[in-house]
């Protein structure tokens, strides 16, 4: 019995360590980084347009808001940039955890394709920051050159895509235990309007949907499992 089970688990080995050489020689996993970092990048170059263009005199416009005008101002900042923090290492965790390295290049390209449509939309509807928002914790400040552009929210959708990239479900519980935390020192802090939150898990959800459809390639194990058949 010892030896069987050596046996199975030196078995899972082999296949762990070929599907991790099937990962690092696929396209797939270089253009989902690709699509990730461009992402990035897209919402930096947008900041900073939206930054040159309130440093020409131009205003970005304030909008009333039927949670955040109820709510009291309380700085909560600090809380939602950390909570931010701890999916993403759930993320690194529950691929090694649940060795799905064969998800990894449709997980990069589903987080980069949101922060591309992000970078997008927070020029086409570049509004300003919520009234009495005091920014962002000293700590976090460094992270984000200028804090403009709002819709949809980052916080809040990248959260919700990385739920939505989780198969497990004690993953998918901590996950939105965060982004229940998020929004609510999100709202609290009047960091985001209630449309950029809610806005930013529509999208999410969107983007994953549509990958789902046009870019399974993305996920290794099912298009080796096509090419099969």
């Amino acid at each position: 019995m010892p030896q069987l089970t050596k046996t199975a688990n030196t078995k899972y080995d082999s296949e762990n360590i070929l599907s991790l050489n099937h990962l690092f020689k696929s396209r797939y996993l270089y253009i989902g980084f690709f699509t990730l970092i461009a992402g990035m990048a897209l919402n930096i170059a947008s900041q900073t347009y939206l930054h040159n263009y309130m440093s020409k005199g131009k205003t970005l416009p304030m909008l009333s808001d039927l949670i955040l005008d109820n709510l009291p101002v309380i700085d909560l900042s600090l809380v939602y940039d950390i909570v931010c923090l701890i999916p993403i290492f759930l993320l690194f965790v529950y691929v090694i955890h649940k060795k799905e390295y064969n998800r990894v290049p449709f997980m990069l390209l589903m987080i980069g394709m949101f922060y591309l449509v992000r970078g997008v939309f927070i020029v086409l509807t570049p509004f300003g920051n919520p009234p009495m928002f005091g920014g962002s914790d000293p700590l976090f400040n460094g992270f984000s050159k200028y804090e403009l552009g709002v819709y949809p929210s980052g916080h809040a959708g990248n959260l919700f895509m990385l739920f939505l990239l989780v198969n497990d479900s004690i993953y998918k519980r901590i996950i939105m235990a965060c982004l229940v935390v998020v929004i609510i020192t999100l709202l609290l802090s009047h960091g985001h309007y209630s449309i950029d939150i809610f806005s930013g898990i529509f999208f999410s959800y969107a983007i994953k949907s549509y990958g789902m459809k046009h870019f399974r390639m993305f996920d290794l194990l099912y298009n080796n499992t096509q090419n099969q058949t």
